[in-house]
């Protein structure tokens, strides 16, 4: 790993504050408490195997304590906690002007669970704007799930289902993305919403920082693995995407880059062919890297079909390259 990357928690943290975009930075003081910052309605195979339409909005609030490497998500978050009923405000905002879906994800680019970040005393106003939905969604780091996870379900008249970031297994990367998470800490994150019948989600980095690329299968393999091995009904592939200050010097110091379409492509085939719950891959903003264009958007469209289908599909001859 890099030298400059420093060693301890502390020094990361500040490592990582120092190389954020100030211009990027100062844009968060303009964002409104009362708007979401996204929201639209996508397809997602469900558990029963039915295609169904699923209500997304990225909701405003306060940034997340912990300051992991990769990520880029404290873009779209505030500096101060959202004042009370803002977050309600917010959901009405959005479903107000997507089509209904039949399930909710409600995503804040940090932990649901985390007070400074949504207010517990919003969760019943919350839970009655979602009644209409037969699942609900959540995000939330591994160290916030408890009591607030219970209080949530009791007020919904839905099922729960909480996404955790898991990123990696691999023993020495995991630590250094600053995430403050053992695996064991996940594991027994993931216990207690079982035995508390809330169902996980689990997201997965594919090529994280200071991976090479011909060990991005493999890790990304044994990571979902472990996911379906804690209980996960559903796991999320994502390639890991440069972009906030941290990750390109980390690029530029050759210790950093975004997955192949062909590594992407293998760690989601290993995951359907376990057939051990729905693995999806996220095409947000998925790089080319080196994939001929041509290869490139014949595979997003293979990936895209397999998210729905939850098949491995087969590869189509590219009449560019062969």
């Amino acid at each position: 790993m890099l030298s400059i990357y420093p060693a301890s928690a502390a020094e990361r943290d500040r490592w990582i504050l120092n190389r954020r975009p100030a211009v990027e930075d100062a844009i968060r003081l303009s964002f409104d408490p009362w708007t979401p910052r996204g929201f639209f309605t996508e397809e997602e195979c469900a558990e029963n195997g039915l295609v169904v339409p699923v209500a997304t909005i990225f909701l405003t609030n306060r940034e997340c304590p912990w300051r992991c490497l990769m990520c880029d998500l404290w873009r779209n978050t505030m500096r101060e906690t959202v004042p009370e009923g803002a977050i309600p405000a917010q959901i009405d905002y959005g479903l107000a002007r997507i089509p209904s879906g039949r399930q909710i994800k409600l995503y804040n680019s940090g932990s649901f669970f985390d007070p400074r970040a949504i207010p517990p005393s919003d969760y019943p106003a919350i839970a009655e704007r979602l009644k209409s939905f037969e699942r609900v969604i959540v995000e939330c780091h591994p160290a916030l799930v408890g009591d607030s996870a219970l209080r949530f379900r009791d007020l919904l008249g839905s099922r729960l289902e909480v996404a955790m970031g898991l990123e990696t297994v691999h023993p020495e990367i995991l630590p250094a993305l600053n995430k403050r998470m053992s695996l064991q800490q996940f594991e027994s994150a993931a216990a207690f919403l079982r035995d508390h019948d809330i169902d996980l989600r689990v997201f997965i980095l594919v090529k994280p920082p200071f991976m090479q690329e011909e060990a991005a299968v493999h890790w990304a393999a044994r990571s979902i693995d472990f996911a379906f091995d804690c209980g996960s009904t559903a796991v999320t592939l994502i390639p890991t995407r440069s972009g906030n200050g941290a990750m390109n010097e980390l690029a530029d110091a050759g210790d950093f880059s975004p997955p192949r379409l062909s590594t992407l492509e293998a760690a989601v085939e290993h995951g359907l062919g376990l057939r051990r719950g729905r693995v999806f891959v996220d095409l947000w903003d998925t790089g080319r890297g080196d994939s001929c264009p041509f290869c490139y958007d014949q595979g997003i469209e293979r990936l895209r079909a397999m998210n729905l289908r939850q098949a491995i599909l087969p590869l189509a001859t590219c009449h560019a390259c062969k």
